[in-house]
């Protein structure tokens, strides 16, 4: 049980999305948003307050009558619950709810306390809302994706529910629930904010974080395969850059690779006397995909730090409009709802996760390339050469996905396109980069599902598995349980599947 206080880090994310920790609503969070909705209350009667008594966007010039107020908020609900395209992944959704939850926590937004209550609800039950990847420009917030939760907040629409998408009536008729009550500005505070983007992002955090760890185990598995010097990865060598990052990555390597029989000191090769060599055999120095994994995954894990902090301050701050300040007894209008933090962030993310992916494409084609690593047949192929065909096959699928990626890394930040009358005339386009940002690491994932299993079949030719390291033996067993040893040419496609699946949840 997570008691849920109104400040959320990204542990606390994990323990809700991926261990499906309930959460609990402490007492003193149900006080600060009644007083900051009863202040709203009183402060905008005489008032001309957005949202409250006036139009939405360009429509804030007209006035709303008092008795039309509720069904201004209604209205605005249902005409923008209008997204399209594949609905989000309820994980990903789960997230967004956890998002907005926290930021009208904070009492900046004047929400009645049923909207934190059912929410809530929702997120314990595992309720998650209909809502579709495509509608929203991330700058007045996530109008289209957020109207999609609103509507069920208000007991229409669609959720799924034990793996069915269902009437939201049902669910609610089903599970004992009610929907909040609209009383002031629930609609707009609902919708104007950056929480889909903000939670896909910490999911696709998170996941980039558990990509980048396999990463770094497979570079050091192929060091040490192809019996690499391990002098690049040394302490001095890493310790004379300043980069935190690069420091880190070399240090897991050299742990990971800490009782290997297998990586070579250059001091007993290379450092001893060579007078009668006039060509040396064996490389001196392995090529950049092995030899600079600490400079090339170094800036991967130093950006993507910096994105969870980014994150998390968006989370937990008021991203809404306009903002309450119950202390100051006012209401400011601004911008807080704009979502240029997080799309930056996420371009951020998807490019160092490319470069990920173009590194590990890259060293799985050392390993298939016999003319570069001089010690593995063609394609890693187990069986009789010309008749079989090893990993040629998945060799396209990396290739071709490696390239995907590149395509997708061009930035969404830049691409803001004038809309709403004019009114947003300069947008983030926020949710589109996160989204775009999760296919990236999926694809990668995929990359780097057929980097492993090649390191196996490779290990398994080199017949090494009683010198490699207790971590790649580790993940050599690990891989070795989903994938058989294959000799004849077998169907790929089922063990690359089971083989991202298995990364992508450990």
């Amino acid at each position: 049980m997570l008691k849920f206080k109104g400040k959320l880090g990204i542990e606390d994310f994990y323990k809700v999305i991926f261990e499906n920790q309930s959460i609990q609503i402490e007492d003193e969070i149900i006080e600060r948003v009644d007083k900051s909705f009863n202040f709203l209350k009183e402060f905008s009667e005489n008032k001309v307050i957005y949202g409250v008594n006036t139009g939405f966007g360009p429509m804030a010039q007209y006035k709303i009558k008092d008795s039309e107020r509720i069904q201004l908020q209604y209205n605005l609900i249902r005409s923008h619950a209008s997204g399209t395209g594949q609905p989000i992944a309820p994980m990903y959704v789960k997230a967004a709810m956890l998002a907005r939850l926290n930021t009208l926590s904070l009492g900046h937004s004047g929400v009645h306390s049923s909207v934190i209550k059912l929410m809530a609800e929702l997120i314990n039950r595992d309720i998650t809302p209909l809502i579709y990847e495509h509608g929203g420009v991330g700058a007045s917030g996530d109008l289209v994706q957020l109207a999609h939760l609103a509507l069920v907040l208000i007991g229409e629409g669609e959720v799924f529910y034990k793996g069915k998408k269902l009437d939201t009536k049902t669910v609610f008729e089903t599970e004992g629930l009610q929907p909040i009550s609209v009383e002031l500005r629930e609609g707009l505070a609902l919708m104007n904010g950056t929480s889909v983007m903000t939670g896909i992002g910490i999911v696709n955090a998170i996941y980039s974080r558990r990509l980048l760890n396999w990463m770094t185990s497979c570079s050091a598995s192929i060091n040490e395969i192809v019996k690499a010097y391990d002098d690049h990865l040394s302490y001095e060598l890493n310790q004379s850059k300043k980069h935190l990052g690069q420091r880190a990555i070399a240090e897991s390597m050299r742990e990971h690779l800490k009782d290997s029989g297998l990586t070579r000191k250059r001091e007993h090769h290379l450092y001893s006397k060579n007078e009668d060599v006039s060509v040396f055999k064996e490389k001196v120095q392995e090529y950049y995909s092995l030899r600079c994994v600490p400079q090339i995954l170094g800036p991967v894990l130093d950006t993507l730090n910096s994105v969870e902090a980014i994150l998390i301050e968006e989370v937990n701050s008021a991203n809404d409009n306009p903002i309450v300040d119950v202390e100051k007894k006012h209401v400011y209008h601004g911008g807080n709802f704009h979502g240029d933090y997080v799309s930056l962030e996420m371009d951020k993310l998807k490019t160092v996760v490319t470069k990920l992916s173009m590194l590990s494409e890259r060293q799985l084609n050392y390993l298939l390339n016999a003319r570069l690593n001089d010690m593995l047949p063609p394609f890693v192929n187990l069986g009789q050469l010309g008749l079989n065909f090893g990993m040629q096959g998945v060799q396209f699928t990396a290739t071709s996905t490696t390239a995907e990626n590149q395509m997708l890394s061009n930035p969404m930040y830049i691409h803001s396109i004038p809309n709403n009358n004019d009114n947003q005339d300069i947008v983030s386009m926020g949710t589109n980069a996160a989204l775009i940002t999760k296919k990236v690491i999926e694809n990668a994932f995929e990359v780097l599902a057929i980097e492993l299993i090649t390191i196996v079949q490779a290990i398994e030719h080199l017949e090494v598995q009683d010198q490699v390291s207790s971590k790649t033996k580790k993940m050599y067993n690990e891989i070795r349980n989903i994938v058989p040893i294959f000799t004849e040419d077998v169907v790929m496609y089922p063990y690359v599947n089971k083989v991202k699946d298995y990364i992508i949840n450990h």
